[in-house]
């Protein structure tokens, strides 16, 4: 039995490691690094003074071009990726809505290409860095929670700011649990239910944290660069990329395949593309969910009444998240983005131009609206009894 349960948790780990998750922090980056090279410290000193640069407009200061060979492994070139996001981000918009660059110099756009390519993700802020790679504890020997958490970049926006992407960490550590055991999802549901309900009561956090905080960065669907970004260096042709979105959360679109929720149209088609920003490793478990044999076939095959139940419990549970997510969205995007020049937006007026449109360049409402009535569609409405001996021997398989 003892050598049974070594090779389980040997196999688990090895899946842990090809979908680069953890059974503690699920999809976030583990220790995320702080420092680079000492080569690259222009980059670390400019994003760690994004705010005043921004504020008082230098940011768009010649830089010089630097090579990102001397970056050596994953959690250096997620932190590369990371900085010169958060820098790209502040250069662009340094000027506010009415004058965006419209070119991103080599200095930037150069290395930024090349780290982008080594990771598997597009050369743009994305979900990925701002919110999985970006924290940092204040008290190494304390506990990873809110108060003892920091950002390692932000915008200007204060504590605004921060609370907007440390909760979100925290919702993306609340469903660990149950990323685990969509691995292996022999070992019930019932942990992916508790994960999503702990998502949901975390996601509270955001009403403490943040007055009006928008992440309304990208260059695609973008009304102030209506043709993309020109990236110096590296296209002739600006390019078009989707900022960072709830919709790149690795771990909600991970419960959406492991509950067999499809969304189609338009819906299906834009998170589908969200997956493109996703880190590769990341991506594969999601598409692996999607072609394995389908949980609600296998539960509605087996007649099940304790299955029906287990899985209802876990879709009426997304369901919840993704009503109080639109909820939230109402509140803080779409009634306080008129306000936001006014509480420290980093764009200065951009919030106004993008009120209806999601950070990924969705029509934010009519988004979360279908991903939300799609997913209350997967609930399994009959529940045809059996006995209590098929029922045990269901939950077994």
């Amino acid at each position: 039995m003892e050598h049974m349960e070594t090779n389980s948790r040997e196999t688990l780990q090895a899946d842990f490691d090809t979908f680069d998750i953890s059974e503690e922090l699920g999809f976030v980056l583990e220790e995320p690094l702080t420092h680079l090279p000492d080569y690259y410290r222009v980059w670390l000193d400019l994003a760690n003074n994004l705010t005043h640069l921004i504020e008082s407009r230098k940011l768009r200061d010649l830089m010089p071009v630097l090579s990102p060979d001397l970056l050596s492994n994953h959690r250096e070139l997620r932190l590369a990726h990371l900085t010169l996001g958060f820098i790209s981000m502040g250069y662009v918009w340094q000027e506010g809505q009415h004058a965006p660059a419209q070119i991103l110099p080599k200095a930037l756009a150069w290395p930024y290409w090349l780290v982008s390519r080594r990771l598997g993700l597009p050369p743009i802020l994305t979900y990925a860095d701002s919110v999985l790679a970006n924290w940092k504890l204040r008290d190494p020997t304390g506990d990873m929670e809110i108060r003892n958490m920091d950002l390692i970049f932000s915008f200007p926006g204060g504590e605004s700011c921060r609370g907007f992407f440390l909760v979100s960490l925290l919702v993306e550590m609340a469903a660990s649990s149950g990323i685990a055991v969509s691995i292996h999802i022999q070992k019930g549901l019932i942990k992916v239910t508790q994960s999503l309900k702990k998502m949901k009561e975390t996601f509270k956090l955001m009403h403490s944290k943040f007055d009006a905080c928008l992440n309304c960065f990208r260059w695609k669907d973008n009304p102030m660069l209506p043709r993309g970004l020109l990236y110096e260096g590296v296209s002739s042709e600006p390019i078009l990329l989707s900022g960072g979105s709830a919709a790149q959360s690795s771990a909600i679109q991970c419960f959406d395949a492991l509950l067999c929720i499809q969304h189609e149209d338009e819906t299906g088609a834009f998170l589908t593309r969200m997956r493109d920003y996703m880190p590769p490793a990341h991506r594969q478990l999601i598409e692996t969910l999607s072609i394995c044999p389908s949980l609600r076939d296998f539960i509605l095959s087996h007649s099940s009444s304790d299955l029906c139940q287990a899985y209802n419990s876990c879709v009426s549970a997304l369901v919840d998240l993704r009503s109080y997510h639109l909820n939230t969205v109402t509140k803080y995007v779409i009634v306080a983005g008129n306000r936001a020049r006014s509480m420290g937006c980093p764009l200065r007026g951009v919030g106004s131009a993008l009120n209806n449109t999601g950070t990924g360049g969705s029509n934010i409402m009519v988004f979360l609206k279908s991903v939300r009535n799609t997913t209350q569609k997967a609930l399994i409405l009959e529940r045809p009894s059996t006995s209590r001996e098929t029922e045990t021997q269901a939950l077994a398989c």
